[in-house]
């Protein structure tokens, strides 16, 4: 089941081209610099293989800290990877794939299994086809200074700031339409619903900012970012809503484009 798990995660991106290897080296508990086993199958695999071409390289952890925490440990394994590599000149194709899967995917009961790196790479270069854009890239790519886009698809854990893992895709397709667009400037507004007497908890701000740490850590300059809640001071639906969409379509976050 785990390694059906993996292929399928590792298909999400459709490559033109021949079949591809996989390499896994493993890190040690809350660490990212690469230890002496993991070393020494990375040099062995330079010298086996000199002709690669890296295409995809994946970041896991355990389960063990927070799902932020985790996030950013899978990029930093990755990066140490990634920097190894460019060490030794192993060609990294331009277009190649980088993500941290942090703590959500499928975990072994082997703790130490789940806290790894997965380099994908072929003998030969393959042209690499590009996805289409996102309906959320396209808007940005669109939009112009003033505009505002609602993120859709972005969850959160009942009355908590923290995002649920089936909201990553909206998070991805955002980080990389700010990725592609360098003088893009955004600000990130938060909203709820149903609180007639306002943001008792402060959750608007909250979830508006849990977008901004999660782009901030994916190294976007937070110069080109900012963020603020607006309570239910900005209804769609007048408050109290009378149907659970009108609730849904209320309780969002949006980004203004401050500048492209």
């Amino acid at each position: 089941m785990k390694k059906l798990f993996l292929l399928l995660l590792l298909f999400q991106f459709s490559i033109v081209g021949i079949a591809q290897d996989k390499l896994t080296v493993f890190f040690d508990f809350d660490r990212y610099d690469l230890n002496e086993i993991a070393l020494k199958k990375l040099a062995n695999w330079t010298v086996a293989s000199p002709q690669v071409e890296v295409i995809k390289v994946y970041g896991f952890c355990d389960w063990k800290g927070s799902n932020s925490y985790n996030d950013s440990l899978s990029i930093k394994r990755v990066n140490a990877v990634v920097a190894f590599m460019k060490e030794h000149q192993i060609k990294v194709n331009s277009g190649y794939d980088v993500r941290g899967f942090g703590e959500d995917f499928e975990q072994s009961k082997i703790q130490s299994e789940n806290r790894k790196v997965i380099i994908e790479y072929q003998d030969k270069p393959v042209e690499v086809k590009k996805e289409p854009l996102s309906a959320l890239h396209q808007k940005i790519n669109t939009a112009a200074k003033g505009d505002m886009i609602t993120l859709d698809n972005l969850y959160f854990f009942n009355m908590s700031p923290r995002l649920l893992p089936r909201s990553k895709p909206i998070l991805y397709d955002l980080l990389c339409a700010m990725q592609e667009n360098p003088n893009l400037k955004i600000e990130i507004q938060g909203h709820i619903c149903c609180q007639i007497k306002g943001d008792i908890y402060n959750l608007s701000t909250s979830r508006a900012r849990a977008i901004y740490n999660f782009l901030v850590s994916q190294r976007i300059n937070r110069k080109r970012l900012s963020y603020i809640g607006y309570g239910t001071t900005r209804p769609i639906h007048p408050i109290p809503e009378q149907t659970e969409q009108q609730e849904n379509e209320n309780r969002r976050v949006e980004i203004l484009i401050k500048d492209k």
